[in-house]
């Protein structure tokens, strides 16, 4: 096998190790009507327990997201397993909410922890040219794993005994092969420094990057709040509304959002960085007027449809931003500036869910769900008319 090959293999293998985390973190999806059922929690629990997952990952990025560059990848993506498995047990030994909370905090950190390492590692891992096809496999991972959580669990609470258990013992043994494999791959960091030289990154926004981050950070608020969504109440939206309590369907669901997302991130390549933002804004608008429909008449169809052509949008408008907001940022804070961007887009997944769970005991679950829509909908045409008075300037 010549260099190239073990190159391009040692990059997949990183990019499997990536897809696995992230995998762990939509694990419980599917499942969440399952814990209500037996720990009879609201809906607004559910979202709150979801959003704890954002909150750790916020706090990870912002206090060692570059720890990695310090003292090394392998050590860093096998902490973010570790903390991925004990994320795993506290699922497997939930008797009540503490655990949940619990699990979801552990599985944010694990999180945090992969987002930035896992990137680079498996961009560095690639054999010299081959950057392009080493972010392919970066963001097929990432997103990719994250659509393959709920897909597995669905799968099995659906077709295999023990609902709540088996997925997360599925789990431990894909986390215990991921941590022998990067055991195996090579340290891409030569020169690696004590932990103690970590600091903190502190969120910056220089008056250069301004003009562009504004549309840039409200449409990827808009697009990881409609992740968000799919991936903490349509599984109880699916069964109260449409009495579909099939978990393999609900999984596949919101697996679609995320694959979506995918292929909306790959297709930058031919649109353009320029393009992508404002197409993206168009996507996502029309994945909110679906899922408005849906919402309304109760139409599978149309959440199928909404998590498509959202998840595309989503793709297309986060990568567009983070290329745009890299583009513009000056060199020596270019990283700060992405930190802040990936802030506004966790908080997007965090407390507009939240504002749904508390909108449901009033007006229920399919009002809050249109209250959500039109707030996200007015938020993303700000974006996109901005865009359309202001575009982005190309850049060589």
């Amino acid at each position: 096998m010549d260099g190239a090959q073990q190159g391009w293999r040692a990059c997949v293998l990183g990019g499997a190790v990536f897809a696995v985390c992230m995998a762990g973190t939509t694990l419980p999806t599917p499942l969440y009507p399952l814990y209500q059922a037996k720990f009879g929690f609201s809906d607004l629990t559910v979202t709150v327990v979801y959003a704890v997952y954002a909150f750790a990952v916020i706090a990870v990025l912002l206090l060692v997201g570059n720890a990695s560059d310090a003292v090394g990848r392998r050590p860093v993506l096998l902490c973010g397993l570790a903390f991925a498995a004990a994320s795993a047990v506290c699922f497997l030994c939930a008797t009540g909410l503490d655990w949940l909370f619990a699990g979801r905090l552990l599985s944010g950190l694990s999180a945090g922890l992969f987002t930035g390492a896992a990137t680079a590692y498996v961009m560095e891992l690639a054999p010299q040219g081959g950057a392009s096809r080493a972010t392919f496999v970066a963001t097929a991972a990432n997103m990719g794993g994250l659509g393959c959580g709920p897909l597995l669990s669905g799968v099995l609470a659906q077709y295999a005994e023990w609902p709540l258990y088996l997925p997360f013992v599925t789990h431990l043994i894909l986390v215990a092969g991921a941590a022998l494999v990067v055991m195996r791959l090579a340290e891409t960091v030569r020169e690696r420094q004590p932990l103690r030289t970590v600091r903190p990154q502190r969120p910056a926004l220089p008056p250069q990057v301004r003009a562009v981050f504004a549309p840039a950070a409200i449409a990827s608020f808009v697009g990881f709040a409609l992740l968000g969504l799919f991936t903490s109440v349509s599984p109880e939206f699916l069964a109260r509304s449409l009495n579909l309590h099939n978990h393999a369907v609900s999984g596949l669901v919101v697996a679609l959002a995320f694959f979506s997302s995918t292929a909306g991130q790959l297709a930058v390549g031919p649109v353009g960085a320029r393009r992508s933002l404002p197409l993206g804004c168009a996507g996502l608008l029309a994945g909110l007027a679906l899922l408005a429909g849906a919402l309304r008449w109760d139409l599978m169809a149309l959440v199928v449809l909404s998590a498509i052509v959202g998840g595309v949008g989503q793709g297309l408008a986060f990568r567009g931003a983070l290329a745009e907001v890299a583009g513009a940022s000056p060199r020596s804070q270019r990283a700060e500036v992405i930190s802040t961007l990936f802030v506004v887009a966790y908080t997007g997944i965090s407390l507009p869910v939240i504002g749904v769970g508390l909108l449901t005991r009033p007006i229920g679950l399919e009002g809050a769900g249109l209250v959500f829509i039109a707030c996200m909908a007015v938020l993303v045409s700000v974006a996109a008319a901005y865009l359309l008075r202001r575009p982005v300037p190309a850049r060589t």
